[in-house]
């Protein structure tokens, strides 16, 4: 009969070890000191909002906020080259990778078509954010013979983007401004 008591205070004991030991794997200190909490739920939705928490609050885990994922719409670069392309069938697009790939683009004569590519280096409106590629296919009787060419075309389209970039860069920081002075009007003065 001790037999089965001293087996049964093994598993027992074996079983709260466990569970000890996955609890303390999750990373809760039961004993660490939080920050106190604003009752101002308002204040508290305005600092979640402003330390990116959004609507979990924190509570999945703390993000560090230093990662790179950007909706390719909120990139300008991006938005820019896409605007400016527009005359042309896209045949390839990957945000992930950073390029923008056209389909083969004739105006009239059907021997001669262009293809552009646009490669994203960096995400900030410079000039070295860009390298951009044309190609030229030339076809004389079924024989088709394709080679990068180097001409205006490469500048001129990545002036444009460019251009078109600034203005979007430009857009968006006055449209923050707006929304940081329409934040200034505290809440006793709504109502």
């Amino acid at each position: 009969m001790n037999y089965f008591k001293l087996i049964k205070y093994f598993k027992n004991t074996a079983f709260f070890a466990l569970i000890l030991i996955f609890l303390n794997s999750c990373g809760v200190n039961p004993f660490e000191r939080k920050d106190p909490i604003e009752p101002d739920a308002r204040k508290r939705a305005r600092q979640n909002v402003m330390e990116g928490k959004g609507i979990g609050g924190g509570l999945f885990g703390k993000k560090d906020g230093n990662t790179n994922f950007e909706f390719a719409t909120s990139n300008p670069l991006w938005r820019a080259t896409l605007d400016t392309l527009d005359f042309m069938v896209i045949s390839s697009v990957d945000y992930a990778g950073g390029l923008i790939i056209s389909d083969w683009y004739s105006d009239n004569n059907a021997n001669e078509a262009i293809k552009i590519t646009v490669r994203f280096l960096a995400n900030e409106v410079r000039v070295d954010s860009l390298k951009i590629s044309v190609h030229k296919k030339t076809c004389v009787n079924s024989n088709c013979l394709v080679k990068q060419i180097d001409t205006d075309l490469t500048a001129n389209i990545r002036e444009k983007i460019l251009k078109k970039a600034a203005v979007y860069v430009k857009t968006a920081d006055e449209n923050k401004k707006r929304k940081k002075v329409k934040s200034v009007i505290t809440d006793s003065e709504r109502y």
